[in-house]
C-alpha cells in the first residue's frame, strides 16, 4: 500500500494500481530534479509520503520477525555514532532510530524514514568507532541522496513502461509473443538501469559516507579500513559478476573511496 495526501494534508491511502495510474498519465512525471547532496539530477518522482509509509511498515515487520541484540554496550554504541552522523548531516528532522540485530551478517541498512538497523555480525566485526562511522555515514548518505525514491521511481516507470508495450503488442501481429517480448524487456531495464543505478547508488553514499564522518568529527578513513576488510572477506566466497550484482565489484569501490577520502580538505 502506498500513499498520497488526502483533504487536509491527511495521508491517504492510494493503491499501487492507483499510483501506477498517475504514472502513466504523467501526473506524478514532472521531470527529473536536482539533487543537492549529488549534484546530478535525478528521476525521483514518488511523494515522500508513499516512501515513508512503505518504510513504516518494513521496518515494523522487522522489528517484529528479528530479535534486537542483547548487548546494551553494542546499542549505546550504535546511538551514540549514528547521532553523531545525523547531526552532520542536518537531516535531524526524520524520526531517526537505530537498533542492533541478533543476526550474523556483517551488514547495515537504512529506510527512507531515517530507521537504521545493524546487524550483531557487523558490531562484533568493526574495529573501532572510525570503522563504524562509515558504515553508517554510508547509510545516511542513501537518505540524503534520495536513493529510495530514485528506485522506486524507476521500477515503477519501467513497470508503466513494459504494461504499455504488452498492451499495444497484444492487439497486433505480435500478440502470441506480447508476454515474452514484455519480459525481455524487464529483464533489460533491470541489467541496463536498475543495476547500474543501484551500484552508482552504493558509489555516491561512499563518498557522502566519509563526508559525514569528517563533518561529525570522526576519521573517514575508517571507512576504507573497513571495506578493506570486507573485501578480504569477500575472496573467501564466491562473487557474481559486477553486471550481475547491485553493488560495485570491490577493487573499483575501494579505489573510489580512496580518491573520495584523499579529496576530503585536510584539517
Amino acid at each position: 500500500m502506498t500513499y498520497g495526501c488526502g483533504r487536509e494534508g491527511q495521508a491517504a491511502p492510494v493503491s499501487r494500481r492507483n499510483l501506477l495510474g498517475l504514472l502513466a498519465a504523467g501526473a506524478l512525471l514532472v521531470g527529473c530534479s536536482q539533487n543537492e547532496q549529488t549534484g546530478r539530477s535525478q528521476f525521483a518522482v514518488v511523494p515522500d509520503e508513499a516512501l515513508t509509509q512503505m518504510a513504516d511498515q518494513a521496518w515494523a515487520d522487522m522489528r517484529a520477525q528479528t530479535p534486537a541484540g542483547v548487548d546494551p554496550a553494542a546499542q549505546a554504541r550504535l546511538e551514540k555514532i549514528g547521532w553523531k552522523i545525523v547531526e552532520a548531516s542536518g537531516r535531524t528532522d526524520l524520526a531517526w532510530e537505530f537498533v542492533v540485530f541478533d543476526r550474523p551478517e556483517i551488514n547495515a541498512f537504512v529506510l527512507p524514514n531515517g530507521k537504521v538497523g545493524a546487524f550483531k555480525g557487523l558490531m562484533d566485526f568493526v574495529q573501532d568507532d572510525d570503522e563504524l562511522a562509515g558504515v553508517l555515514g554510508h547509510e545516511v548518505g542513501h537518505v540524503l541522496a534520495r536513493h529510495s525514491s530514485e528506485r522506486v521511481s524507476q521500477q515503477m516507470a519501467i513497470e508503466v513502461g513494459v504494461n504499455v508495450v504488452q498492451a499495444i503488442l497484444a492487439n497486433g501481429e505480435y500478440a502470441e509473443h506480447a508476454g515474452e517480448i514484455a519480459g525481455a524487456l524487464g529483464m533489460g531495464a533491470m541489467y541496463g538501469v536498475i543495476l547500474p543505478y543501484s551500484r552508482n547508488h552504493e558509489l555516491e553514499a561512499d563518498k557522502v559516507g566519509v563526508e559525514l564522518a569528517q563533518r561529525a568529527g570522526m576519521d573517514p578513513a575508517g571507512a576504507v579500513r573497513f571495506f578493506e576488510r570486507m573485501a578480504a572477506e569477500g575472496e573467501k566466497r564466491p562473487q557474481p559478476p559486477e553486471v550481475l550484482s547491485t553493488h560495485p565489484a570491490d577493487g573499483p569501490r575501494l579505489a573510489a573511496l580512496r580518491e573520495a577520502v584523499a579529496a576530503l580538505p585536510k584539517g
